[in-house]
């Protein structure tokens, strides 16, 4: 998995939705780590291939959309459609950048459904080794995928966004 730290990078693209508010942002942020809290069922002792395992359910499109429209629902104050449309972005996200990793079993993006897990044909980013092997080598490796490979075009998507929002503005104030 890209790591904790990686997951919220989605929520950069703000930018492309100037009427959401700071709230919003956090909540995508939020929902971008999610999926993550499945992490709890290797305690319980239920086994990361089962549905409710790591990267089962809580990885799933049907969990993303589910937290979207919840958290849509308790953002009263956010214009309906786009914060839904931004929150179901930053939920899907983490699932998809999980199934662009080198290792794991795979995300079951088609839970309940289906329990396959998946990965997509192109893994470019390193996964992130969990506890104290974070601060390996080869964490630092993953750190480096995740810049290269999420944190380099979300950030670049992300300035285009406001780049394209002060272009409208300033031809707006020309008018």
């Amino acid at each position: 998995m890209p790591t904790i730290l990686t997951h919220p990078a989605v929520a950069l693209l703000k930018t492309w939705c100037p009427r959401l508010s700071g709230r919003v942002a956090a909540t995508g942020a939020f929902l971008s780590i999610l999926p993550d809290f499945d992490v709890i069922a290797f305690p319980l002792g239920i086994p990361y291939e089962h549905l409710l395992g790591h990267r089962g359910i809580t990885h799933s499109i049907a969990f993303a959309v589910a937290m979207a429209a919840l958290a849509t629902s308790i953002l009263r104050d956010a214009p309906r459609r786009p914060a839904f449309l931004f929150l179901l972005v930053c939920a899907l996200a983490h699932p998809l950048l999980d199934a662009l990793t080198d290792g794991g079993l795979g995300v079951a993006l088609f839970a309940p459904f289906s329990n396959e897990r998946i990965f997509f044909a192109w893994t470019p980013i390193r996964v992130s080794p969990i506890g104290a092997g974070f601060f390996s080598a080869r964490g630092m490796e993953t750190v480096w995928s995740e810049v290269r490979w999420v944190w380099g075009p979300v950030g670049v998507i992300g300035i285009l966004g406001k780049y394209a929002r002060d272009r409208k503005l300033e031809a707006r104030k020309e008018r």
